[in-house]
């Protein structure tokens, strides 16, 4: 006799399945590991730094142009 099977139940879990194997190949084509995040955050940071170390002050409130 013919093991009872739930088909719903079957679909989820064959779903969740895909699901797991298309994440896990969108880690590998997309994903980005701690040290390159790092790196990159470190790079935006001195880049900010740079460029508003360049940005000239304005001029205060009130004071005419020469």
């Amino acid at each position: 006799m013919a093991e009872i099977v739930n088909l719903n139940r079957f679909r989820k879990g064959k779903r969740r399945e895909e699901a797991k194997e298309r994440a896990a190949a969108n880690r590998v084509l997309h994903g980005r590991t701690k040290a390159e995040r790092e790196r990159e955050a470190a790079e935006r940071r001195r880049s900010a730094d740079e460029l508003s170390g360049k940005r000239l002050d304005p001029e205060p409130p009130g004071k005419p142009r020469p």
